[in-house]
Order: structure tokens, then sequence, then C-alpha cells
């Protein structure tokens, strides 16, 4: 397998575990832990499992004209983009956090064209549209049922916008650095450097957790974020720019509400009809034209 195709398959492992983790985190929230204490348990949880994974790969000593860039890419996507996500995510609804956060490939574009040169061909605008329409029919039309707990939707989606351009705007930050050093270096530092960044914010709610008491149905969700949505995702993604432009990586956010709705309909929390199947079939076609590799493209 080369390395283009295990580029999009981490990349699809990404956006999987994304789609899932909605579900799986809801439930602790805020009962068992709130949004920021579940910050402070991610980027600390990551950063040491990133630095103890370290001591068995070479080590790699960073340039000091990166360590800004470092620090950047961190403050983007390990302190604002989970802070204003989960908060967000608690004061919005699902669905409209579901529909911003497919505004990032078109961000990822904007800037990608702006700080990268990357050019904007014709399949990876097409796909951008396609998917974008996809995810929208999706979220807009697929939702059989929902509950509202959204007690201040206006802040909650400016936080969600927020989310959605820092995330961007840290995947296209990142890629240079990808060509320069492992994914276990540049994860490593960065977590690290987020811990500093959010404590302040984050350790009153994380200190407010009754450990000592939490159910296992709360442990081995709590363990899924930290391992999978957190140490997997952000490794993953890293892995994946170092082949694919960060339009590609972005492009994959369109899966995220189509495999939430897969996930609920093998669980039997929802029904799959004609709406949802060309909505997926339109997420799917944009994936694909925008990870595309076309030799002959031309710019537009």
């Amino acid at each position: 397998m080369n390395s283009r195709a295990l580029a999009l398959l981490a990349a699809f492992g990404a956006t999987t575990i994304y789609g899932l983790n909605h579900t799986i985190a809801k439930v602790v929230m805020p009962h068992y832990i709130g949004p920021f204490g579940f910050i402070m348990l991610r980027v600390v949880g990551a950063s040491m499992l990133f630095w103890t994974i370290s001591l068995f790969v070479p080590k790699e000593t960073i340039e000091r004209k990166d360590y800004l860039r470092i620090a950047g890419a961190a403050f983007l996507g390990m302190c604002i983009n989970m802070l204003m996500f989960f908060k967000g995510l608690q004061l919005s609804t699902p669905i409209n956090s579901g529909v911003i956060v497919t505004l990032t490939p078109i961000i990822i574009l904007i800037l990608s064209a702006f700080f990268l040169k990357e050019k904007l061909t014709l399949f990876k605008f097409l796909g951008i549209v396609l998917g974008f329409t996809g995810a929208i029919i999706l979220i807009l039309y697929g939702n059989t049922t929902q509950v509202l707990n959204a007690p201040n939707i206006p802040l909650g989606n400016t936080m969600l916008l927020i989310n959605a351009t820092s995330f961007g705007a840290y995947l296209v930050m990142v890629k240079p650095l990808t060509k320069k050093y492992s994914t276990i270096t540049l994860m490593k530092w960065m977590f690290l450097i987020g811990i500093f960044y959010t404590f302040p914010i984050t350790y009153s709610e994380f200190s407010e957790v009754s450990w000592t008491t939490l159910p296992f149905e709360a442990i081995w969700r709590m363990g899924f974020v930290v391992v999978g949505t957190t140490f997997m995702t952000y490794m993953l993604n890293v892995y994946a720019l170092k082949t694919l432009p960060p339009t590609a990586i972005g492009a994959f956010t369109y899966l995220q509400p189509l495999i939430t709705i897969l996930y609920a309909v093998i669980t039997g929390n929802d029904i799959l009809d004609g709406v949802k199947i060309l909505a997926c079939l339109l997420v799917f076609v944009g994936v694909y034209l925008v990870s595309k590799k076309g030799k002959a493209e031309k710019a537009i």
C-alpha cells in the first residue's frame, strides 16, 4: 500500500473517531465532568501518551525558528479549537454544530490558497460544493429525533464557528512542520504547550470531578475521548498531512455527520431513508473529488 493510500486511511480513521465522539462523550458531560474539565483530561492524557511513546523512537531536535510555529499551532489546535468546540456544543445544538463544522474545508481551502499557495482546481472546488451540499442535507433532513438543550444558541454558534476556523488554521499552520519532523515529535511538544495554554481555564472544572466514584460507563467513555478522540485523531491527522494537502484532510469533515447517522442506524436510534442515501452519496463523491490526485488539473 502506497503512502497516499495510507494517508487517506489515516484521515478516514480520524474522521470516524470524530463521528463517534459526540455520542460517546455527550453521556458524561456535564454530569460526571464539565466541558472544560474534559479538555484538561484530554490535553494532559494525550501529552503523557505522546511523551511516553517518544522514549522509544529516535529523538529529533527542533530548530529554534520552528518553535514559534509549533506554539502557534498548539494555541490553535490544542487550546482554541478544543475550548470553543466543547463549550459551543454545550450552549448550542448538535445539529448546529454539525452544520458549522462542515465549514472547515472551506476555511482550509481559503487559508491554503493564501498561505500555502495551494492551487484551487476544478475537482477540489466541485468536491467541496458537493460535500458541503450533502452534509447540509444530511444534517437538516437526516435527524428524525433531537432533544433541544441549548441555553444560548447565538453564543454557542459563534464559538463553534471560531472552533471550525481555528481547526482549519491549525491544519494549515502545522502542514510545513510535517515535512521536517515526525508525528510523535510534533504532537508531544504541541500537547505539552497546550497544557500551559488551557490549565488556567480548565483546572477548576477538572478538580470538581469525583474520580473515586465514577462508574465504569463514564470511565470507558473518558478513556475513549483521551485515547481515541485526542491521541489517535491528532496523530492520524498529522500523519495524513505528510502526504495530503490540508484541503483533502478538511474534506473528510463532511463524513462526520454521515458516520454519526450510520452509528445511530446500527444501534437502532435512527432509520435510513432516501434523503439520507442521497446525502451520503454526495458526501462520498465530494470527498473523493477533493482527495483525488489529478495529473492534468488546471487551477481555477
